[in-house]
């Protein structure tokens, strides 16, 4: 009797979830919408909320979707198709699609990334009290680049949590994903200062330096938001070579505050570890030979 009340209940719960406009589901979700909708589906007392979930993934579209992180797992519970973009930011709350996925989404490169990373920020952090040195920031480069091990495997991607600098998430945009479904991700200037900070979230210098070339970028915009970052490291030598290596006047760069390269300026570096470097001396910026 209980099982016939539902099956005579799914097309009115079938018409609910396509009509909801929602398409990902935490649990707590799912057991709202079975107090508020059970008296209308006539849906015995008894009912649980596992069951309800059950026969949703058995006799509906619905689908549980896992992901085993390290510290953690998160379940969401998903309607129909979604994209890849989609489904990672869901995993996390207040978290936005950056880096690789964000060049993607922005049409900046023609690869099909297998990773895709999802930014959560940090809560606000005091600043060092250290100040930089050209033999600190020489040690610092010297060495790999870190990567998080915040990741997971699901379906022939890989989905990577970043805990990034506190923003207040400047520069995140709402955009439309291949289903019309809206996903936030960081804007095409912040796409591209985040690259340049973490050229392996987006598959190195070289696909940095292509993403540059592609995008419809404003430089009012991108030099105030480098300078609202605040960056220790000197970011903005890193941005304005790629900036003129992708077109645009050095005496037009050299406009922004954030683009000028003071006598003083310590010597960067445009990636971690690298071994064959030549030096640019109008950015006082070391690169990887070739580029």
């Amino acid at each position: 009797m209980a099982e016939a009340r539902i099956a005579i209940a799914k097309p009115d719960i079938v018409r609910f979830f396509q009509g909801s406009g929602q398409k990902v589901f935490k649990q707590k979700e799912l057991s709202a919408i079975l107090a508020a909708q059970r008296e209308f589906w006539r849906l015995r007392a008894g009912m649980t909320l596992s069951e309800f979930i059950e026969f949703l993934i058995t006799r509906t579209a619905l689908r549980r979707v896992v992901f085993e992180l390290p510290h953690r797992s998160e379940t969401r519970y998903v309607w129909g198709e979604i994209s890849r973009f989609k489904l990672a930011v869901s995993m996390k709350e207040g978290g936005y699609l950056s880096h690789y996925g964000a060049v993607a989404l922005h049409g900046l490169t023609d690869q099909v990334p297998k990773t895709v990373y999802v930014n959560h920020e940090q809560r606000p952090q005091p600043a060092s009290p250290e100040g930089l040195t050209q033999e600190r920031l020489d040690a610092a480069f010297r060495r790999p680049q870190r990567t998080t091990a915040n990741f997971t495997e699901y379906e022939g991607y890989r989905y990577c949590y970043v805990n990034g600098k506190h923003t207040g998430r400047l520069g995140v945009v709402e955009m439309s994903d291949e289903f019309g479904d809206a996903v936030s991700v960081t804007g095409v200037e912040r796409t591209l200062i985040d690259i340049t900070v973490r050229p392996l979230y987006a598959g190195g210098v070289s696909e940095v330096l292509e993403a540059y070339r592609r995008a419809d970028v404003s430089i009012n915009r991108l030099a105030a938001m480098l300078t609202k970052l605040k960056y220790v490291y000197p970011y903005g030598q890193a941005v304005g070579f790629y900036l003129q290596r992708s077109g645009y006047e050095l005496p037009t760069l050299r406009r922004h505050k954030a683009f000028q390269v003071p006598a003083d300026a310590l010597n960067f570096y445009l990636g971690h570890g690298m071994k064959d470097k030549d030096y640019v001396r109008e950015w006082r910026l070391f690169v990887p030979k070739g580029i």
